[in-house]
């Protein structure tokens, strides 16, 4: 459940990432549309990204690196390489990788940071 005080489109993001919560990972998941049966990273990073009303097409990975403006968000920071992306949403962490199930999970961990561009949505 999103805070309280959250903006629309935060809102909007949390309950798609809570959507995708138990579908598993699929490399390539999310790519040709939206709506899929499993997801990678930057799909599931995508997924939440288009609901919130943020993103018109899914992006890959090097694609996630250009998105909105340059550094960390108030309410939403995706972080991307090349091969790898994840977005943390309100302080916490929505990301394909970590301990537990594999798949688009909401992580307890912190995500490394190294190596990655910080993105956020304009205004969040």
């Amino acid at each position: 459940m999103a805070p309280a005080p959250a903006p629309a489109p935060v809102q909007l993001a949390i309950a798609a990432a809570n959507a995708l919560a138990d579908k598993p990972y699929r490399y390539g998941g999310g790519h040709g549309d939206f709506e899929d049966s499993a997801y990678d990273c930057s799909g599931a990073v995508s997924y939440v990204l288009h609901a919130a009303g943020l993103l018109p097409s899914p992006l890959d990975s090097s694609g996630l690196m250009q998105f909105g403006e340059a550094g960390q968000g108030t309410w939403m920071t995706v972080y991307a390489r090349g091969d790898h992306a994840y977005v943390v949403i309100a302080g916490l962490r929505f990301d394909t990788s970590g301990r537990g199930e594999e798949g688009p999970r909401w992580r307890s961990e912190p995500g490394s940071r190294r190596r990655y561009e910080a993105r956020h949505p304009a205004g969040l």
